[in-house]
């Protein structure tokens, strides 16, 4: 019986695509975007802190989501610029998973615990990168 594995590309395989940070930041945006996330906002965080430049918050509608959304934002990162993510917090529990590229943090919720924790209060300083989510199909007015 053949089993196909996939194939992990090493670093020096991988495309050498440089992104900025805020690139990077809006890419996972995007592609939280494309997953179905809600109510996605991207915090310039780099006049308040040194650890890290952007957040990015997502809200997902269930576990399954949340876990489809972070798994796609590691493999268009790694696939696309050869960035591998650096540690993930929360998986297993789902209501908070973290991702952290070093300068981009991308935090994904449910919705309770979006509003429990309310990073963008905490945060309140920080600038927000403009994100516009794409139109929808239903939300196009009929031709």
């Amino acid at each position: 019986m053949h089993v196909k594995q996939r194939t992990l590309k090493s670093p020096a395989a991988a495309p050498a695509i440089r992104k900025t940070a805020e690139e990077r930041a809006l890419l996972a945006a995007r592609t939280a975007e494309d997953n179905r996330g809600k109510d996605i906002v991207i915090l310039d965080l780099r006049q308040q802190t040194t650890m890290f430049d952007y957040f990015v918050l997502v809200t997902g509608t269930s576990r399954r989501q949340l876990h489809a959304i972070s798994e796609e934002i590691d493999h268009v990162f790694e696939d696309t610029l050869g960035d591998r993510r650096l540690g993930i917090e929360g998986y297993a529990e789902s209501r908070w998973i973290l991702l952290d590229y070093g300068d981009v943090v991308v935090h994904m919720f449910d919705a309770e615990t979006r509003s429990y924790y309310a990073l963008e209060d905490l945060w309140a300083g920080a600038k927000r990168v403009p994100f516009e989510p794409r139109a929808s199909e239903t939300s196009r007015p009929p031709r």
